[in-house]
């Protein structure tokens, strides 16, 4: 029986001193790739925020990867970090260092020490995601496809039960985008990792379907449609 990473219930996210949206209750297995969709200012990367503990959770019950939204402080936030990857749209590498040495800072980051295992793990991810001969280049020197990869393969480092992606292909071409979908969903698949994945991209959603969650007037909504 797949079990849910997320599992929030009647809680509220809001940004400073504004509540962003209300009465939300979502729940997300195992293995299972949800789309968050909604208009700009509609709460979507508020609510992935609260989901990964930059934001607190004000009321309601919520938890996410084994951990409880509400009980979060200095020790388990970087557990919870560990369990959950992050994609954004930006890439957010580190410019002046290597593919290697960009998934080394954040293995070292993390709480990795054994060299040997760092080496391993880190061959391992770029396998993952297509980039097997890419981890003495710059990043300068790969595509913004490559380098979205780069981002999953270090979300993959620790074998996370979530990966959050926020517009991960809002800065790619429509192929490539297409691409990072499939990669992602294979990882869901394959990894039983659990994948929201935040869009505008309406296009993607209708060439590979799955299940839509939708932010709507301070609501969350399940819906079958992608229109606005």
């Amino acid at each position: 029986m797949q079990q849910n990473i997320i599992q929030v219930s009647n809680i509220s996210v809001s940004q400073g001193k504004y509540q962003i949206l209300q009465d939300v209750s979502l729940q997300i297995a195992s293995g299972e790739f949800v789309y968050l969709i909604g208009k700009t200012g509609s709460g979507k990367t508020t609510l992935l925020k609260t989901l990964y503990g930059i934001l607190p959770l004000q009321n309601g019950e919520g938890q996410v990867a084994g951990f409880n939204l509400q009980k979060l402080d200095r020790n388990s936030l970087p557990l919870l970090r560990r369990k959950v990857g992050f994609i954004f749209q930006d890439f957010i590498l580190l410019s002046d260092r290597t593919v290697k040495d960009n998934l080394l800072f954040a293995m070292q980051a993390t709480g990795w020490k054994d060299v040997h295992k760092m080496q391993l793990k880190l061959e391992e991810v770029l396998i993952m995601v297509g980039l097997q001969n890419v981890e003495h280049k710059m990043p300068h020197q790969l595509s913004g496809g490559e380098q979205q990869r780069v981002v999953i393969a270090r979300a993959l480092l620790n074998n996370p039960e979530l990966i959050i992606a926020d517009e991960a292909t809002g800065n790619l071409d429509p192929e490539t985008a297409a691409e990072i979908l499939i990669l992602l969903k294979n990882i869901s698949k394959n990894q039983q990792t659990a994948v929201l994945f935040a869009t505008h991209n309406y296009h993607l959603i209708e060439r590979f379907p799955a299940r839509i969650i939708r932010c709507i007037e301070r609501q969350l909504q399940e819906t079958s449609t992608v229109n606005i």
